[in-house]
C-alpha cells in the first residue's frame, strides 16, 4: 500500500522536471541562435567597414612658405672683349699676361707684318707716280690754253687735255685712299686695350703665326672689365611675373661661404627658352674690390613679389602621377573621392606649392591608397593617417561564438 501511494507523486515530479529541462534546452538553443545571428551581423558590419578605406585629409595651406626664390647663376664681366688681329703676320712681342691690369689704349702686343709693310711702300710709290702724272697733265693743259688765241690748238684738244687731267686727279685720290687704308692697317700691328680692365686670357706667344680676323683660332687676348659684373639666371616661367625689374637679390659664391653680395635685377630676355621653359634674367653686381671673378658659379636668392592671393600648399605625399597626368584626390561633402588635376609652381620638398587646380576649401587626401577611383566611398579621420595593417586589423575583428 505505501508503495502504491508514492508512485503517482514520483511520476508527476519526473514530468515537471522534464518540462523544465525541455524549456531550458529550448531557451539555450534560442539564445545560441540569437547570439550567432548577432555575431554574424557584427561580422558583416565589420567586413563592410573594412572594405571602405580610411583616409586622412588636410586643407590646402594658403600661406606663402617662402617669399624668395633660390636659383643657380653665372657671373660674367660687365664688359668683355676678345682681341683678334686685324693684320696677318707673326707676333713680335707681348707685354700683358693673364691677370695684368691694363688701361684703355695701352699697347699689349705688337705684330710683325712684312707683307703689309711692302704693300704700303708700293702704294706710296704708286701715289707719287700718279701725282707726277697729274702735275704733268696740268702743266700741259695750261700751255695749250695759252695757244687758243693764236688758233694753234683746237678746242677738241683742250677738252681732251682737261679730261686727262681729271682722270689723273682721280687716280691720285684713289692712290691716297689706298695709302691711308694700308697705313690704318699698319696701325693695327700694335694691339691695344679697348678699355680699362684685366687680361683674363692670353692665347698667343712670340713668333706665333697671326691670321687676320681670327676665324681660324681663339682670340689672342681677352680683356674684361670686372669692376661691375653681370649675373645671369634662368628663371622658371611660372616665377617670371613675380620678379620685377629693380628687385633686390643676394648672391653667394663658394669662394666666400660666409659672405653675401647685393645685386639688382637689371633686365629680362622677355622670352621663354623652348628647351628649358625658363626666361633668362640679368642682374648687376658691384665688384669694385675685384673680389669676385667672372665665370664663377653663384647661388642667387631673389625676392618674389606676389600679386593677389597667396599660393596654396599641400603635402608632397598627396600627389598622384599616372597616365591621367598630375592629380590629387579630394573628398567631397558626401565622403566620396573626387580627383582634380593640378599644376605645380614649386617643389619645396615635403610641401608642394600649387599654381592651379585646387581651392582653399578642398579636402585633400594626404596619402591616397593605390587603386582608388572617382566616386569611391571613404572614411575620413584626422590630419594624420591612421590606417592599420597586419595583426592590428585582426585584433579589431569581433569574436565569433557558436
Amino acid at each position: 500500500m505505501p508503495t502504491e501511494s508514492r508512485s503517482p507523486v514520483s511520476r508527476r515530479r519526473l514530468s515537471i522536471f522534464g518540462l523544465v529541462a525541455g524549456g531550458i534546452a529550448v531557451l539555450v538553443v534560442v539564445t545560441g541562435i540569437r547570439a550567432r545571428e548577432d555575431t554574424e551581423a557584427k561580422l558583416r558590419q565589420w567586413t563592410d567597414n573594412q572594405a571602405i578605406p580610411t583616409v586622412a585629409v588636410v586643407l590646402p595651406d594658403p600661406k606663402a612658405l617662402s617669399p624668395t626664390l633660390d636659383l643657380p647663376g653665372r657671373l660674367e664681366a660687365y664688359y668683355r672683349a676678345p682681341i683678334f688681329a686685324r693684320v696677318s703676320g707673326y707676333l713680335k712681342s707681348w707685354s700683358a699676361d693673364i691677370g695684368a691690369r691694363v688701361k684703355a689704349g695701352q699697347v699689349i702686343a705688337e705684330i710683325e707684318a712684312p707683307d703689309l709693310d711692302q704693300q704700303l711702300l708700293q702704294a706710296r710709290a704708286d701715289l707719287a707716280s700718279q701725282e707726277a702724272s697729274a702735275k704733268l697733265s696740268e702743266a700741259t693743259l695750261n700751255r695749250r690754253k695759252t695757244l687758243i688765241s693764236s688758233n694753234f690748238v683746237s678746242m677738241q684738244e683742250i677738252d681732251e687735255r682737261t679730261a686727262d687731267l681729271s682722270n689723273k686727279n682721280a687716280a691720285v685720290k684713289a692712290g691716297q685712299a689706298n695709302v691711308e687704308r694700308l697705313e690704318a692697317l699698319a696701325g693695327y700691328k700694335k694691339i691695344t686695350a679697348p678699355f680699362d680692365g684685366v687680361v683674363t686670357s692670353r692665347d698667343t706667344d712670340v713668333g706665333a703665326l697671326i691670321n687676320a680676323g681670327g676665324n681660324s683660332g681663339p682670340a689672342m687676348f681677352v680683356i674684361s672689365d670686372i669692376k661691375k659684373l653681370r649675373v645671369y639666371v634662368n628663371v622658371p616661367q611660372s616665377y617670371v611675373p613675380s620678379i620685377k625689374i629693380g628687385a633686390k637679390a643676394v648672391i653667394t659664391v663658394p669662394d666666400y661661404p660666409n659672405r653675401t653680395f647685393p645685386a639688382t635685377v637689371e633686365a629680362s630676355s622677355q622670352s621663354v627658352d623652348v628647351g628649358s621653359g625658363t626666361t633668362r634674367m640679368q642682374l648687376a653686381l658691384d665688384n669694385a674690390g675685384g673680389e669676385l671673378m667672372p665665370g664663377s658659379y653663384a647661388s642667387v636668392r631673389m625676392n618674389l613679389v606676389r600679386d593677389g592671393a597667396p599660393p596654396l600648399h599641400i603635402p608632397a605625399s598627396a600627389l598622384i602621377f599616372n597616365q591621367n597626368g598630375l592629380r590629387v584626390a579630394t573628398v567631397g561633402s558626401d565622403d566620396k573621392v573626387l580627383f582634380k588635376t593640378v599644376t605645380i609652381a614649386r617643389d619645396l620638398g615635403r610641401d608642394i606649392e600649387l599654381a592651379s587646380g585646387l581651392s582653399p576649401d578642398d579636402r585633400v587626401i594626404v596619402a591616397p591608397p593605390d587603386g582608388m577611383a572617382d566616386g569611391d566611398q571613404v572614411h575620413v579621420v584626422g590630419s594624420a593617417p591612421t590606417t592599420k595593417t597586419g595583426p592590428e586589423k585582426v585584433s579589431e575583428r569581433p569574436d565569433v561564438k557558436g
